[in-house]
């Protein structure tokens, strides 16, 4: 259990939900934030966080194996996907 509500049934289920996720964020993600940047500019960012909260939940309904329960739950797995994606940029700006 990574969180509550969050339910990984293998390391490899994972690794495909990873996957999954970054293809998603690069097509579906992006053509979002691209038809919704005004809206993004008033919410100060808030808007890009809502989309990889839908990113997250639509994974969860695509990949059987990886269920998130609620949006909720997909919030708070997706604020903990931002941190780290904030320590690898800073590990990999410093390098």
């Amino acid at each position: 259990m990574l969180l509550p509500g969050v339910r990984v049934s293998g390391y490899g289920v994972a690794v495909l939900a990873g996957v999954i996720l970054g293809l998603f964020n690069a097509t579906i993600g992006l053509l979002l934030r691209i038809l919704t940047f005004p809206l993004n500019v008033l919410t100060l960012g808030l808007m890009s966080f809502i989309i990889s909260v839908f990113m997250v939940l639509l994974v969860s309904h695509v990949l059987t194996g990886f269920r998130v329960h609620g949006f909720i739950n997909a919030c708070f797995f997706a604020f903990i996907l931002a941190v780290f994606k904030m320590m690898f940029h800073t590990v990999k700006r410093n390098n």
